[in-house]
């Protein structure tokens, strides 16, 4: 199959307030792009719909009537939306779901709540009250009428999913992988014009690493389908590209600690030279992410408890 789209950024971008008409993206899938492009969302949230009678809307997008009105309009005819999948709740993916289950009478199918899937240490950070926030907003009132568990497959007439858990962005988040396209829908887990934002406590970088090796083992999936941007076409590639992008950002930061101790945000200032002053916080939450995986392998430590505010230095004698 003829795939014409680049590698990362899509070429048109809706304005805030426009949706984009349904397209081709392959067999039995269609793409909606709805109206949130911002720079943590690129051209908007991609909302899927799969299927040729029985439809699985997968990511419905944020509260927006307008895009609500473009998923009805995008139906075949005679076809009837029968689940509403979330990749995960944040609040560019997930709250239209809710409105779309009472204007069909689907479903919605989501691995869980918003604190589910959290790892040990970042149940802990959360407890502690270090909410930094995921850039995208945390969608609190999710509540999936199906919790979906890892390794469940669910289908309509003419498709099949298979559910694969992917913390590391989210806790709750998942890939669904289509095995008779080779299509695996990526969530923000992996996307081809950025790196996936890790933020604790909702995001553990530990648990993206893992997670991306659990996808590059996936041999059979050939294309990916992300939450945001173009299609991923060389998608074994792009996992290799974002593991080394995230080695490379663990090594910086050891050698920022190597300088001097520092906290995530003093760290990412000194580490994010060529990145604009406004996306900065989103920078120190990733490094505090780093940090906390650091930690975890007792290569770093915090001078007091784990924290986003804490001065971090690296583990072994300091002299």
């Amino acid at each position: 199959m003829r795939r014409p789209w680049p590698e990362g950024s899509d070429v048109t971008t809706p304005r805030k307030g426009q949706t984009h008409a349904p397209e081709p993206i392959a067999p039995g899938i269609f793409r909606l792009r709805a109206p949130n492009p911002s720079p943590m969302t690129e051209a908007g949230t991609n909302t899927y719909l799969l299927g040729a009678r029985e439809i699985a809307v997968i990511d419905p997008g944020p509260e927006d009537p307008a895009h609500l009105d473009a998923i009805l309009r995008a139906l075949p005819r005679g076809a009837r939306i029968t689940h509403v999948i979330v990749t995960h709740s944040h609040l560019d993916h997930s709250p239209l779901a809710r409105p779309l289950a009472e204007a069909t009478g689907a479903p919605v199918l989501g691995f869980g709540p918003s604190t589910a899937g959290r790892s040990a240490v970042m149940e802990a950070l959360a407890a502690a009250g270090h909410e930094m926030g995921g850039g995208e907003g945390v969608d609190a009132a999710f509540a999936p009428d199906h919790v979906l568990a890892d390794g469940e497959v669910i289908g309509g007439d003419g498709w099949r999913l298979e559910v694969v858990h992917t913390p590391g962005h989210f806790g709750n988040h998942i890939c669904l992988g289509e095995p008779r396209l080779g299509v695996l829908f990526t969530g923000d887990h992996v996307m081809g014009w950025a790196p996936s934002l890790v933020s604790p406590p909702d995001g553990d970088m530990g648990d993206f690493m893992r997670s991306l090796d659990r996808l590059g083992r996936r041999r059979a999936d050939t294309l990916y389908l992300p939450g945001h941007g173009a299609p991923v076409t060389r998608p074994h590639e792009r996992v290799e590209e974002l593991r080394r992008h995230r080695l490379a950002r663990e090594a910086a930061i050891r050698a920022a600690l190597a300088e001097g101790p520092g906290t995530p945000a003093a760290l990412a200032a000194r580490i994010y030279t060529d990145v604009p002053a406004a996306l900065l916080p989103a920078a120190a939450r990733n490094v505090f992410a780093h940090l906390v995986e650091l930690a975890r392998k007792n290569e770093a430590k915090a001078d007091g408890p784990l924290s986003p505010a804490a001065t971090f230095h690296l583990a072994g004698p300091r002299g």
